[in-house]
């Protein structure tokens, strides 16, 4: 997954990053999703108690990756150091 070290080089890339993270965070459902990653919840979990489908998880996910907000690991999801603005929303 892509850093903000790569993304910190010019002013063009740096607009780049702060345009995909506003994205990732400016959605109200995309927001319920972090708090919830943050608080351990498995994706079943966020898909019972958001009453979403799994493709529209896996949507959402893929955004909040691709926004620098959480990364995968081998035990699932966690969250970035972008993706701690949750504590302030």
């Amino acid at each position: 997954m892509a850093k903000w070290e790569e993304f910190s080089g010019s002013i063009e890339m740096s607009r780049i990053y702060h345009e995909r993270y506003h994205k990732a965070v400016s959605n109200p459902v995309r927001k319920n999703i972090l708090k919830m990653i943050a608080e351990g919840k498995s994706e079943d979990e966020i898909i019972e108690r958001l009453g979403i489908s799994r493709k529209e998880l896996d949507y959402h996910l893929q955004i909040l990756e691709w926004g620098f907000c959480i990364e995968r690991t081998e035990n699932g999801w966690k969250i970035t150091k972008e993706g701690e603005i949750i504590d302030y929303l």
